[in-house]
């Protein structure tokens, strides 16, 4: 990142802790003046910063802009990204709006970066937009695969009744292949290994 990247990252933050009253003209006025005209590179390390930090409010303001820009083409990346970092803080607006966005544009994810989003959400307690994107994953035009499933079903286990209906659905998608169920509890596994 670039040292107006950098300088962009602290003002945004310093903006965005003022108080509402004051903060928020100032915070739309530093977007304008100088966000605007941050460089590509600049500004998607700006955005990729943002994220790591998980500060939801300058990401969707970012990621606004990045998607303005005349040289913005739709990624499958870019929104992989956000997903992840939504799911992070469980923010179920933000991520309906970002989901519509990449719907609009065509974006496709392979079935690996589905399976990983639909874990996240899943890790995260969003289960009704995890199924959501399950559903998603399993309308692609896609091949499914067996490992997406896998990590599916590993997040899944806190919900067995959810679990029980993706097993079957990969059962079904790949009969051949055997399903780990994980014991009931850790007395379970014990009382394996006792002699």
């Amino acid at each position: 990142m670039g040292k107006e990247g950098l300088m962009a990252v602290a003002q945004l933050k310093r903006l965005a802790a003022l108080p509402p009253v004051g903060g928020s003209p100032r915070l739309e006025q530093f977007m304008r003046s100088h966000v605007s005209r941050l460089l590509r590179t600049d500004l998607l390390a700006v955005l990729a910063e943002l994220l790591r930090q998980d500060h939801v409010l300058l990401s969707m303001k970012i990621y606004g802009v990045v998607r303005k820009e005349i040289w913005y083409r739709p990624d499958m990346y870019f929104y992989r990204d956000m997903l992840y970092m939504l799911a992070r803080n469980k923010k179920i607006e933000e991520t309906r709006q970002v989901w519509a966005d990449l719907k609009s544009e065509d974006v496709l994810f392979d079935q690996h970066t589905y399976g990983d989003i639909v874990r996240a959400f899943c890790d995260a307690g969003l289960i009704d937009l995890a199924m959501e994107f399950y559903e998603d994953m399993r309308s692609s035009p896609d091949p499914p695969l067996s490992l997406p499933f896998r990590v599916i079903l590993k997040g899944l286990v806190p919900y067995p009744d959810l679990r029980e209906k993706i097993k079957q659905d990969f059962l079904e998608l790949f009969p051949d292949m055997i399903v780990y169920d994980p014991p009931d509890s850790l007395s379970d596994v014990d009382d394996e290994f006792k002699f």
